[in-house]
Order: C-alpha cells, then sequence, then structure tokens
C-alpha cells in the first residue's frame, strides 16, 4: 500500500507520535492525511478523525471505506466540534492532535476538553498557526507537562510542536526550551522575527508585553 504523501509539517508531526494509543484523535483533520498515515503504521487501536465540516467528513470516511475496510482496519469518523470530543474511557491512552488552527481557539478547545475529561489519561499534540506564547501559557495554567516540542520552518512559515501530558513533570516553557536549535540560521530567524513582532505591539503602546520581550531576549544569552 502506497504511502500518504504528508506536508513536512504533518510528516514531522506524525513522527512525534512515538507510541502507541488506545486511541488517537485526528482534529481539524481537514482531508485527513495525518491521520490515514497514522492508520497506515498502526499507531493507535482506533484511529479517529474530526473536524466541523459535514462534506469534508463525508469524503474523508468514503476513502477510508475504500482503502481501509472494516474490520481489518479501526476507525471512526466523527462530524463534530472539537471541544465536544466523545473520549474514550479514562483508563485508556489517548492523543489528542489538534494542528492547523490559530492559538486563540487553540486554548479554547483545549480548556474545554480538559475541564470535560479532568480525570482521564490524557495527551495533546498541537500545531498552531498563530499565538503559540499564548498556547504555552495555556498549557502551563492547565498543569499540562512537556512530553516532547519541535521547530518547523515549511515553506517561509514557522511552526511550534507542542507535545504535553497531564502526567508529565516537565514544566512548559513560554517560549520553548528543547525545540532551539540557535546554531541554526532559520531557528534564529525565527527567534529574531518573534522578537520583532513583540516590539512592534511594545511600540504601539496598546498592551505591555514587556515580560515576553524579556523571555526570548533571555534565549538570545543562554
Amino acid at each position: 500500500m502506497a504511502e500518504v504523501k504528508l506536508s513536512a509539517r504533518l510528516q514531522l508531526i506524525n513522527q512525534m507520535v512515538t507510541r502507541h494509543y488506545d486511541h488517537i484523535w485526528d482534529c481539524c483533520c481537514d482531508h485527513g492525511l495525518l491521520g490515514t498515515a497514522l492508520l497506515q503504521r498502526r499507531a493507535g487501536h482506533v484511529i479517529h478523525f474530526v473536524d466541523i465540516v459535514e462534506s469534508l467528513m463525508a469524503e474523508v470516511e468514503h476513502k477510508l471505506t475504500q482503502r481501509f475496510p472494516p474490520p481489518d482496519h479501526n476507525w471512526q469518523v466523527h462530524c463534530l466540534d472539537v471541544a465536544c470530543l466523545p473520549l474514550a474511557a479514562k483508563e485508556q491512552s489517548q492523543l489528542v492532535i489538534i494542528a492547523g488552527i490559530g492559538g486563540d481557539l487553540m486554548v479554547e478547545l483545549v480548556q474545554k476538553i480538559v475541564a470535560a475529561y479532568p480525570e482521564h489519561n490524557l495527551e495533546f499534540l498541537l500545531c498552531p498557526v498563530y499565538h503559540t506564547y499564548k498556547v504555552r501559557v495555556s498549557l502551563q495554567a492547565l498543569g499540562l507537562g512537556l512530553v516532547d516540542e519541535r521547530l518547523l520552518q515549511d515553506n517561509q512559515q514557522y511552526y511550534e510542536m507542542i507535545h504535553v501530558s497531564r502526567y508529565s513533570s516537565e514544566p512548559v516553557s513560554v517560549t520553548g526550551t528543547h525545540m532551539w536549535q540557535l546554531d541554526r540560521p532559520e531557528h534564529q530567524s525565527y527567534l529574531q522575527r518573534t522578537l520583532k513582532h513583540y516590539q512592534r505591539i511594545q511600540q504601539g503602546g496598546r498592551r505591555d508585553v514587556s515580560n515576553i520581550i524579556t523571555a526570548y531576549q533571555t534565549l538570545l544569552s543562554a
């Protein structure tokens, strides 16, 4: 069976799923490419495809039925709001992947899922499009610990991938720790671009982000 062609961003997210889960939820899955790759390599006992767009989910379900007919493959398609995930029993290991949306919406979704399932063995693998600092602050507030993090440049866009768990004791840094390789030009470029973004906000005078600027400047002297 031919492998699914993934963008560099989705390839890296796929690679960051390094263990087997009872349930993997590919949220905001668009055409279901990431979930299909996870299904193909049987990264989870059940792979769930989740998006609120009905036409997309109908297309995904049709393709999955043709390519991975049950009962040989275990997958489910859900057309619903990600905030309303019907998670399995709390004893089962579950990874919720949310990618391709803005940080503000991502924070809202993660907060609602965590609140709805306070005792579940939950992990999240997140890749926000913007507002990553806000996402990281929110993860801290929710008491989620870091499992892994990566930084990727793909088609002139930078992405932070953040894998967190309820049971990791390593704090989530607001600026990132392990993902940085500051000897690489693209990492330096991303850091400088991020600093300039917050410096412009500070100069605009509508919001005090001096603490954010200081936090990123600290990385330069590390």
